[in-house]
């Protein structure tokens, strides 16, 4: 599989965010195509993980599959034959697209990240240990690290271009978009999540937290878009060796962010752009836990 850094199609890009190019077909459609690079600490690095755009985009697309009748959604297919029938003008390009491009609805898109939690961790819980609070505010007294939260806590953030996402208060929220669209989507949130932390459980794998984003379609529905509980936008821990009171082992970047936080705590990379070169070694090993995630979530190897 060609491993994509950039691409160039021959279409209108309209957009070009840490890891995706979008493109529009026609007034309606857009192609988001999932390239190879990855991010950690909102840092995009120099280097490409094999296989990591085929995981997002097949990941993203079982999601979708899974959710049918659930919440509307703008997928219209990942299968790559079939955005090269309905988008002639891939033909040519069909070893960049191989299994990353998906061919989605138009919408208008919400500036919120539609965050839940279900399990404290991360940044989550490093507010929390420091101020018994997220996002300004109060949880309950005496919780541990990657203690399981009953029920879930929706907690949005700010949606940025660059640089650092902000936690916010549901009230920002509210205040960003509205009373009814923010009931809205912090409904489909929870939803989305209900199921897919059950489907998850049953493959072995805790969705620890995750990220939804939405987008109003001409029709004027809210609809989910983008990704779905996939390795960038979720924390996903394995069920057997889940343990409540510390750190858990996580099936995602986390050899990246093992190693920059090697570099950050040795004084050789201070936490921005540009960040320092990847040894093989960790592209590598962050593209094997992409392919374990996918096998474990799906039940079945990636074949593109």
């Amino acid at each position: 599989m060609t491993t994509l850094l950039a691409s160039n199609l021959p279409l209108p890009r309209i957009g070009t965010g840490k890891v995706r190019d979008i493109y529009a077909v026609g007034e309606d459609r857009v192609l988001l195509l999932t390239t190879d690079r990855i991010s950690a600490f909102d840092v995009v690095m120099g280097e490409t993980i094999p296989s990591k755009g085929a995981v997002l985009t097949q990941i993203s697309a079982y999601w979708f599959n899974q959710l049918e009748g659930v919440v509307p959604h703008h997928m219209i297919t990942a299968d790559t034959d079939k955005i090269i029938a309905e988008v002639p003008t891939l033909k040519d390009y069909r070893p960049e697209i191989l299994g990353r491009a998906m061919l989605c609805k138009r919408t208008n898109v919400f500036p919120i990240e539609c965050v839940i939690r279900g399990y404290l961790s991360g940044s989550a819980w490093k507010e929390y240990a420091a101020q018994g609070t997220l996002a300004g505010e109060t949880l309950p007294s005496g919780l541990v690290e990657s203690e399981k939260l009953e029920p879930a806590i929706f907690s949005p953030a700010t949606k940025a271009e660059s640089g650092h996402d902000e936690n916010i208060t549901i009230a920002r929220m509210r205040d960003a978009v509205g009373d009814e669209v923010a009931h809205q989507l912090e409904s489909m949130t929870r939803a989305i999540y209900t199921l897919g932390e059950k489907l998850a459980r049953d493959q072995g794998i805790i969705i620890a937290d995750t990220k939804f984003e939405f987008g109003r379609d001409r029709d004027g529905r809210i609809i989910l878009i983008d990704e779905v509980m996939t390795p960038d936008s979720s924390r996903f821990w394995a069920v057997d060796a889940y343990q409540p009171g510390r750190p858990q082992p996580s099936f995602d970047k986390q050899p990246l962010r093992d190693y920059l936080d090697v570099e950050r705590h040795g004084g050789r990379w201070n936490g921005d752009a540009p960040p320092p070169p990847l040894p093989q070694s960790v592209i590598d090993a962050t593209s094997k836990r992409y392919l374990e995630a996918y096998k474990r979530v799906t039940g079945k190897e990636l074949a593109i």
